[in-house]
């Protein structure tokens, strides 16, 4: 007889879609499993917004993923830059899950997170309803805060709607769960004045036995080099979500400065050379809404040493992320207590120096300032982004550059591993 409490993951994107928190999700769930019995409902790999031919037949999809027990739910295909096809893909996901839910047996926890906006809290009050179970909310981002900090959706009536359902959804949660100290004070802030929901932070993390250190001569970060023309040069590298919380739309008119064939005072000579000898490239891998903007950009503007690389499979990021000579970690100003970007603990486990522009006291860029894995400045201060890239450039190779990269990987080590924050999750719930 199985002893063990039963809890129901309300994931959106779980693997293999390379959405992060999917993959985090993945860790927590497989982790978990020692300790409850874990269902996870979520669509079928669409990520990309393309749906492969064997998830189109079925309203759902029964699978077992090591331990794990999934519900996938069919979704319509999407375009990330069409708002009308991405609601409808969303709203079919809301609804496809509570049918998943209802089909998904006893359970004891439900536990979800803030995607899809908004719909995500209002999945986990729902499915708390209908099983009877504690609730267990965790905020990767606040909205509608976020979707107001970037000038995403400008009406307010909408935006109070969505803040009161967003509240309603923290209000109804047993234990709501933020992924940084900066959020925590967000919430305190929504609940200014009032009772704010019992509480909790936890870092995410990545798999640092997955991602971890390589020489630059290893034979597969060679080859993804020698794939995307970036053998022998110095790579600037962005990795992850391509879209509109990072305001790499005026981040890509800096990088300009630099293009190949300017000085770093940006007049035109024989190229642009790290200390070291080396060309300097700045390489985007992912995807997302304003990539295409960013590639139509570099054409315009003959930005010769910028290449756009696609999302990596899971077992193959270790070898991109180590092909980086240094890594941006980026957010949009006003991002500060709504967003917390991921990417770090990527970089960091490889070992890699990170060029931050990150809102002071955010909780990324505490971590990159405690553990002196990197350099930041603040968003939309241009000028300074330009002088940290010149640094970079100019200290390519050096004893303190490199140093960064192992701080990175030692803090992380000592602080953020998969297992740490998984076993948080774990003790966290159990206590409800």
């Amino acid at each position: 007889m199985n002893s063990k409490k039963k809890l129901l993951i309300f994931a959106h994107y779980y693997h293999p879609d390379v959405a992060s928190t999917g993959q985090i999700l993945k860790d927590q769930a497989e982790g978990m499993l020692e300790t409850f019995d874990v269902t996870v409902i979520c669509v079928v790999p669409s990520y990309g917004g393309k749906i492969e031919e064997q998830y189109k037949t079925q309203k759902y999809y029964h699978e077992n993923i090591n331990g794990v027990k999934v519900i996938r739910v069919r979704v319509p295909e999407f375009e990330k830059t069409n708002k009308i096809s991405r609601i409808k893909n969303i709203l079919a996901y809301f609804f496809g899950a509570l049918g998943a839910c209802a089909k998904a047996g006893k359970q004891d926890y439900v536990f979800t997170i803030s995607q899809p906006p908004i719909l995500g809290g209002l999945l986990g009050v729902l499915g708390k309803w209908m099983k009877h179970a504690k609730m267990i909310y965790c905020i990767q981002d606040f909205n509608p805060e976020q979707i107001m900090a970037v000038g995403y959706f400008k009406n307010r009536f909408v935006l109070n709607c969505m803040l009161f359902a967003d509240k309603f959804s923290c209000r109804c949660s047993d234990l709501v769960i933020t992924v940084g100290s900066d959020l925590v004070e967000t919430l305190k802030k929504r609940f200014k004045g009032q009772k704010v929901p019992n509480h909790t932070m936890i870092n995410n993390w990545i798999d640092e036995k997955e991602i971890y250190p390589l020489p630059a001569d290893h034979e597969k970060v060679l080859a993804f080099r020698k794939k995307y023309d970036l053998e022998g040069k110095y790579v600037i590298m962005y990795s992850g979500n391509i879209g509109l919380y990072y305001d790499l739309e005026h981040l890509i008119k800096v990088m300009k400065q630099f293009r190949k064939g300017y000085t770093m005072k940006g007049e035109y000579e024989k190229g642009l050379k790290t200390a070291d000898g080396r060309e300097v490239v700045f390489a985007f891998v992912g995807a997302g809404s304003v990539k295409e903007k960013l590639e139509q950009y570099a054409k315009r503007h003959h930005f010769e040493n910028m290449v756009f690389i696609p999302y990596q499979d899971k077992e193959d990021l270790i070898y991109s992320l180590n092909a980086g000579d240094v890594h941006w970690c980026v957010n949009a100003k006003g991002i500060k207590g709504v967003s917390c970007p991921s990417k770090a603990y990527g970089i960091m486990a490889a070992g890699k120096p990170i060029l931050g522009v990150l809102e002071k006291n955010s909780e990324i860029r505490n971590i990159i300032e405690k553990s002196d894995c990197g350099m930041c400045c603040d968003p939309a201060d241009y000028k300074r982004v330009a002088e940290l890239l010149r640094w970079y450039i100019e200290n390519a190779g050096t004893v303190v550059e490199k140093a960064m990269g192992n701080n990175g990987r030692v803090y992380l080590e000592g602080n953020l591993t998969k297992d740490i924050s998984v076993r948080k999750y774990s003790k966290a719930i159990s206590s409800l």
